[in-house]
């Protein structure tokens, strides 16, 4: 059945919903000023304290200030005050040595030092194609001396920062082998760092070690990846044990022909909207594989790490890993400094999340000086074998 309504009252309603919805619209902008006044007010006390402390310091503080480092103090403060241990400010000369290490090039000698018992520096690795190499330094050979500095009393942190130098620069240390103590003159140069190694173990079975994500990664990855699988591997070991992750798309290059086509990580951001963040293609290598995890393995490692478990293409073994599910974005400042931000969450299609948490593998092996979860992976792969599991 129509109703009719006068003319004087659709007006009244009409006016009634103007003024409602006049209501509400001054309610949420006030809201939001109102939010804006507070967020201005409290950056104002922050700036004015920031003012006082600046006044009183060049007031009385009794010793020298250098602007520099007080500059770059503030602005490592900031990052520091937001309470995430994963962002991070860096000096102009620590971004560009954070450039450096993540295209894969390492400037130096070649070294790898661990601190021994005798207090000294020992020669744990070296780069085949290196400075060190070059000279003749063996691993176990013990540092002594960086130029004049007595690494004994100096310790080990102090020594190992000065043998860090630019390229083309000289610098003489003092190694000591078999009770006898030698000079070497090295020149530091750029190396290529090699993140991935490989070899094919007894039974058909392809072991490949990352240690790292970096821009050449994927390259030395494919090329080993090619010919285990060309030799005839049948199984694969992937080892991300100690993999602090680094770069998030070089390893997804890496993993894109272990997975199917389809969606494998994407990011959750502050605004609740998710971007894809690894994608593979149709291309897939459909053999069976493991990873080796422990507690360092963290951040890009891990992703590759859930990728191929949520993909039902890997089992894990190992301990829990580290837990760093975040997406970080490098911004460069005007002054050559940057700011490393943790701008979204990192999850699995199947929305699972590891930041904070870790990824639990399906094996929990502990591990001990006879390597129990490199063990336990060919323990596995031959069960499999035989049928048994």
């Amino acid at each position: 059945m129509n109703k009719k309504i006068s003319l004087g009252l659709a007006i009244s309603l009409a006016a009634v919903s103007i003024a409602v919805t006049f209501v509400i619209t001054s309610f949420l902008t006030l809201r939001k000023y109102n939010r804006q006044i507070v967020d201005v007010n409290e950056k104002g006390k922050i700036y004015s304290s920031l003012q006082l402390l600046d006044a009183q310091t060049r007031e009385k503080y009794y010793g020298d200030i250098d602007e520099q480092e007080l500059n770059e103090g503030i602005l490592k403060g900031y990052v520091n005050g937001l309470g995430d241990k994963f962002s991070r400010y860096l000096s102009k000369e620590e971004y560009i040595s954070e450039k450096t290490d993540n295209s894969g090039e390492s400037i130096g000698l070649g070294l790898t030092l661990a601190q021994d018992s005798s207090g000294y520096m020992r020669i744990s690795d070296i780069i085949s194609d290196s400075p060190a190499a070059d000279e003749g330094l063996e691993i176990n050979d013990m540092i002594t001396f960086v130029g004049k500095l007595d690494v004994k009393k100096a310790g080990f942190d102090t020594s190992v920062e000065a043998m860090r130098g630019t390229e083309g620069s000289d610098i003489t240390i003092t190694v000591r082998r078999d009770g006898i103590d030698k000079e070497y003159t090295l020149t530091r140069r750029a190396m290529e760092v090699k993140t991935v190694t490989g070899e094919m173990l007894s039974g058909y079975v392809g072991y490949i070690q990352i240690t790292g994500f970096k821009e050449n990664t994927p390259e030395q990855f494919i090329d080993i990846l090619e010919r285990l699988t060309s030799n005839g591997a049948e199984n694969l070991i992937l080892d991300l044990r100690d993999n602090k992750g680094e770069l998030i798309e070089p390893m997804a290059k890496c993993i894109d022909p272990l997975l199917p086509e389809g969606v494998a990580a994407v990011a959750e951001y502050k605004d609740g909207h998710s971007e894809t963040v690894i994608y593979s293609d149709e291309s897939e290598i459909d053999i069976p594989m493991i990873v080796l995890v422990n507690e360092n393995t963290a951040s890009a490692a891990e992703v590759f790490a859930a990728a191929l478990h949520d993909a039902e293409k890997a089992e894990i073994i190992g301990v829990q890993t580290a837990g760093k599910g975040v997406l970080q974005e490098t911004s460069e400042l005007q002054n050559g400094s940057a700011v490393i931000l943790t701008v979204a969450e990192i999850k699995t299609p199947s929305g699972g999340s590891f930041n904070n948490t870790g990824i639990t593998p399906d094996y929990i092996v502990e591990n001990d000086g006879f390597d129990a979860q490199y063990n336990k992976a060919l323990e596995i792969i031959q069960l499999k074998k035989n049928g048994q599991t």
